[in-house]
């Protein structure tokens, strides 16, 4: 396989949405030691994020920017941070919040904040970095090298995986640099593609 540019080790791996498919397979895969602010969030759209990441993560989850559009599950609440298109759905926990009000609010700003400030910190002095997306186009990639490139001190790689009608691992062979796109399998992406996860990761470690 040709994930020559994966291979290695890393001070930091995050993952970048658009789901928590990222974050599992991190951890699935012994690359997690902590938690990123984007880990168990929706993030739809790759231009919403690396407009985070140029404005430092300034307004992520402010609560005027909050809406609770409803429930989850029966244990958690959706809440859109209708400025940044960021849904939560596995912070507000029922049993302390509400359809209408979000008690528990100032304790998860405060553990998203660490998660930021943590973030930030590390693009700042970590000397190798792997950023992980789900869902992204081309061009919407090749922004966010550019956009992770002018604030990221060192080194840093970011691995791109689609999902559509394939039977193992395509890659995509995108002119972008420091990117390694694949396209997996779309017929169970939470648990059927965890062998070809653990192939992508197999020469990827913590330092």
């Amino acid at each position: 396989m040709g994930n020559d540019l994966l291979k290695g080790g890393y001070d930091a791996v995050y993952s970048l949405g658009d789901l928590c498919l990222g974050a599992i397979q991190m951890k699935k895969n012994n690359l997690r030691p902590f938690s990123g602010p984007l880990d168990w969030m929706g993030t739809p759209l790759l231009p919403n994020v690396i407009q985070l990441f140029e404005k430092r993560f300034a307004d992520f989850m402010l609560y005027e920017n909050l809406r609770i559009v409803g429930h989850a599950t029966p244990d958690m609440l959706l809440v859109s941070d209708d400025r940044n298109f960021v849904m939560s759905n596995h912070d507000f926990h029922t049993a302390e919040n509400s359809l209408t009000q979000l008690t528990t609010y100032p304790q998860v700003k405060e553990k998203l904040d660490r998660r930021v400030n943590r973030l930030l910190e590390k693009l700042l002095t970590a000397q190798r970095i792997l950023f992980i997306r789900t869902n992204a186009t081309l061009e919407d990639t090749a922004e966010l090298q550019r956009v992770l490139r002018s604030i990221i001190e060192h080194d840093f790689r970011i691995l791109v995986v689609n999902h559509g009608p394939v039977s193992g691992i395509v890659e995509k062979h995108w002119p972008i640099d420091n990117v390694y796109s694949v396209e997996l399998p779309d017929n169970e992406i939470w648990e059927g593609n965890n062998a070809l996860w653990k192939q992508l990761f197999q020469d990827v470690h913590l330092m």
